[in-house]
């Protein structure tokens, strides 16, 4: 039992010092930019969405680390998911 208390207790501490670690590493690089492609979907009356894909791209900030940080994704989760969806 004492085994099992130490091993989480040691999990938990590898979490929190590679969560610091991270963090920190965000803080000292630049902000980077991915390209995002929005689209809006417009509901209609009659229950149906309609999609408008006719929107310029944008660039969105993001942070080079593991997590998001600072209020802004991380860059290898925003490259996956280059899609942003507006509901109208």
């Amino acid at each position: 039992m004492a085994t099992l208390v130490r091993a989480i207790l040691s999990l938990l501490a590898l979490f929190a010092a590679v969560y610091c670690a991270d963090y920190l590493a965000a803080r000292s690089y630049p902000l980077g930019s991915v390209q995002v492609q929005p689209y809006y979907a417009i509901h209609l009356k009659n229950k149906k969405v309609e999609f408008d894909f006719n929107v310029p791209p944008e660039t969105d900030p993001c942070v080079q680390s593991i997590a998001p940080h600072l209020g802004y994704p991380a860059c290898w989760y925003l490259k996956r998911h280059a899609n942003k969806r507006i509901d109208e």
